[in-house]
């Protein structure tokens, strides 16, 4: 049970306050232990070091890591002492995040097979000179993207559902339901209206 806990995610700010990661509690437990971070108290925003910290009584409900001695909560917000870089806002074109994109569903019928069983297809095929980006890259089911061919969407009389763009959304999660409802004071609801919708 303890290592379950000690799994749950927790909200790394930079010096700045800006969000810029997510760990696990266990992880930022030991930055806060050597002091590379202090935790964020989401109601004040009050910051404690490892002494502070580790004297708080735990209440009912509480997640908690048990030591011989004591209780120790375990922290959903964090601040870095010594970084205070701006995260990247844009999104890496990779197959990992065009599945996110188009929620391992077929952009031509809609369809939303095992992950197995869709693929990647060029809008434009590369046979006529499109490129792999986001914006020329969709999924495809086996049975789409093989009547697709090397054509094009409107040789092959085919339509998208949606025309495909670059998301918008930053990639600090890669599961959408780490959302815990204390972080909502330094992420955007835009966020998580992008991460949620499939």
């Amino acid at each position: 049970m303890q290592s379950v806990v000690l799994t749950r995610p927790t909200l790394v700010l930079n010096k700045a306050w800006q969000p810029v990661h997510v760990a696990t509690a266990a992880r930022c437990l030991i930055m806060l232990w050597n002091g590379t971070v202090k935790v964020v108290d989401p109601q004040d925003y009050q910051t404690y070091s490892w002494e502070d910290w580790s004297n708080i009584p735990a209440q009912n409900g509480d997640d908690v890591v048990r030591t011989v001695d004591r209780e120790i909560l375990l922290p959903e917000i964090v601040v870095l002492q010594n970084y205070s870089k701006v995260p990247r806002q844009t999104v890496t074109f990779s197959r990992r995040n065009l599945f996110r994109r188009d929620g391992f569903r077929c952009q031509y019928c809609g369809c939303k097979p095992q992950s197995s069983d869709l693929t990647i297809d060029h809008v434009i095929p590369r046979s006529q000179q499109g490129g792999s980006s986001w914006e020329n890259c969709v999924l495809a089911c086996i049975k789409c993207n093989t009547h697709k061919g090397g054509r094009t969407p409107k040789q092959a009389s085919m339509k998208l559902l949606k025309k495909p763009v670059r998301p918008k959304w930053t990639h600090l999660f890669d599961v959408p339901q780490h959302r815990i409802s204390s972080w909502s004071r330094f992420i955007s609801d835009a966020y998580w209206d992008v991460e949620l919708q499939e």
